[in-house]
């Protein structure tokens, strides 16, 4: 066994351990459970059913030997496995087709959010007792502890969790008792974000592909099992299995049997080894086709969607966010132009608390931190365009007014940039900004971006191309995949494509049935599950390298070369 520290994404060092390392052998990382650390796994790496795979597990934050503090921000132990699976890539140069993830408990949450945020191309995962719902005993538990919250800042409970419900095995119990390393507490906010995450990936994993074993615990007291049933049956892959362990305590991997568990984990990560990846096409998510013409046969438009439409429609004026959505589409340039601005005006005081209301929506929160994301990765791509002595060409195939553009023109003068827009009133905003900046090598273009002609005529060479919004708005993967490719036709060689996508959104109804989009009709949208949106782009030539998510997990930002 070997150990040392990664960086992850924010720069915070995370330990690790690695046992049996080999080169070119598949690899399984796994995740410990709320409470432990990775030294507890010494037993599992070292048995003999593991020991012809590489074996990596890391102490999450605040957990063994990470000194890094616990986050209250459940994305951030999600955002730590991606990190730590690209330094796998770097220093072991393990593939990310070559690893299985196995988790236990709230670990199985972190790996089930990985797979269906990021979308990464594993072979597979076991999720051991998965904690999609946990069962805290006392009635309006969750419900206290989202108050106490909000009254203490920092609010720390003690966990209930004892060793005799993890474990029928008296060694095994002792040693959990008397680990000093063991966490005995949990940050409160970090357990009402990870029923948030929990609830959100039960509902939506449809839009999982990942082959998956699910093994339930039939004595489990900490969790519940329910929704790990629901959770399996909606996983859109041929490739999985569910199993309820007979006798189990929540703690599977240290429960009496153990051994059995492992040959079982062993058997199916064997089977996700040896099948064959599924290969880049244009082909749409069956969950997300349905979902869409549900909303295009308006099922699911209750009263309450009806009072909202009502009330936007006859008062929604008095605020200036709902004024120009309902001029201009809640979907449009000139929308987002006010959204980012993030200053609530409204007419006769009461608008402007509903502005304010309407501008803390968590979708346009969701929107201002996507603009943070796409500077975050362009500023990463020019930098290497930098260090590479070549000028910065920025092209926007749907730029709307431009916004974030000139954030970019401000920190780098002489970078030139197109940005392509279909809607004039935007376009108009825009250049109004570039008159008033007197920016210089910036302009707009009055295009269609799905028309491959289009590209012909902007008369530039990018090296950077910026897809955002768009493709959130037009669900044909056909279309997409034109546009990409019409991008990718007059690029420099060795370019990047930075694009955005919305995999999940909490108001998807509200929005189809109380907001009108730039075509005056029903705001109604075909979202795309990442996986579908990596897939599209990977088989138009673009190659995801780097992601960014908000913590909601709405609104994805990625970065990828151009395979040409």
């Amino acid at each position: 066994m070997n150990s040392g520290h990664f960086k992850s994404f924010d720069g915070s060092t995370i330990f690790f351990r690695e046992w049996n390392y080999q080169p070119q052998q598949k690899s399984i990382i796994v995740i410990h459970r709320g409470h432990e650390h990775s030294e507890r796994l010494n037993d599992i790496a070292q048995s003999t059913q593991f020991s012809k795979y590489n074996i990596f597990a890391f102490d999450l934050r605040g957990h063994g030997h990470t000194e890094t503090a616990t986050s209250s921000i459940f994305m951030d132990y999600v955002r730590d496995l991606n990190s730590f699976s690209k330094f796998l890539g770097l220093k072991y140069d393990v593939k990310i087709s070559d690893i299985f993830v196995l988790a236990n408990s709230i670990g199985g949450v972190v790996a089930s959010a990985w797979v269906h945020d990021f979308a990464p191309d594993i072979a597979g995962m076991a999720l051991l007792a998965p904690a999609f719902k946990i069962n805290l005993i006392v009635p309006f538990a969750n419900e206290m502890i989202t108050l106490g919250t909000k009254l203490k800042k920092g609010l720390i409970i003690k966990s209930y969790v004892k060793s005799t419900m993890l474990t029928h095995d008296p060694e095994q119990q002792k040693a959990y008792d008397t680990d000093p390393l063991i966490t005995r507490s949990i940050d409160a906010e970090l357990l009402i974000d990870l029923a948030k995450a929990g609830k959100r990936l039960v509902e939506d994993a449809e839009a999982i592909d990942t082959p998956a074993l699910i093994l339930a615990a039939e004595k489990d007291h900490v969790v519940f099992n329910k929704e790990q049933k629901i959770f399996y049956d909606k996983l859109d892959t041929d490739l999985k299995k569910y199993e309820v362990l007979s006798g189990f305590f929540h703690g599977i991997l240290f429960d009496t049997g153990k051994e059995k568990v492992y040959d079982k984990i062993v058997d199916f990560a064997e089977k996700c080894f040896g099948r064959t990846h599924k290969t880049a096409s244009l082909h749409t998510d069956r969950f997300s086709v349905k979902e869409y013409e549900d909303l295009q046969n308006n099922i699911g438009n209750n009263f309450n969607f009806k009072l909202q439409k009502f009330s936007l429609n006859n008062i929604g004026k008095i605020s200036n966010g709902m004024a120009i959505g309902l001029k201009y589409g809640f979907d449009s340039g000139a929308s987002l132009h006010y959204v980012y601005q993030n200053q609530p005006k409204g007419k006769l005081g009461f608008g402007k608390m509903m502005d304010k209301n309407y501008l803390n929506a968590i979708g346009w929160k969701g929107i201002r931190i996507r603009k943070e994301h796409l500077i975050a990765l362009l500023e990463e791509n020019i930098q290497k365009l930098k260090k590479e002595g070549r000028k910065i060409k920025i092209l926007d195939i749907a730029g709307g007014t431009g916004n974030y553009l000139f954030d970019i023109k401000e920190k780098h003068p002489d970078s030139e940039i197109v940005i392509n827009e279909f809607v004039k009133a935007n376009i108009e905003i825009g250049e109004k900004v570039i008159r008033e900046k007197n920016y210089q090598n910036i302009r707009f273009t009055n295009f269609d971006c799905f028309d491959p002609e289009t590209y012909k005529k902007l008369d530039f060479e990018p090296n950077i191309t910026i897809i955002s919004g768009i493709l959130e708005l037009f669900g044909d993967n056909e279309m997409a995949a034109q546009a990409v490719k019409g991008a990718i036709s007059i690029s420099e060689k060795k370019s990047f494509i930075v694009y955005t996508g919305q995999p999940w959104h909490p108001q998807l109804k509200m929005i189809a049935y109380v907001l009108n989009n730039h075509q005056n009709k029903d705001w109604i949208m075909r979202r795309r599950s990442q996986k579908e949106l990596d897939r599209v782009m990977k088989y138009s030539g673009v190659q995801k390298e780097n992601m960014l998510i908000d913590d909601y997990g709405i609104f994805t930002v990625s970065s990828g070369g151009i395979n040409s």
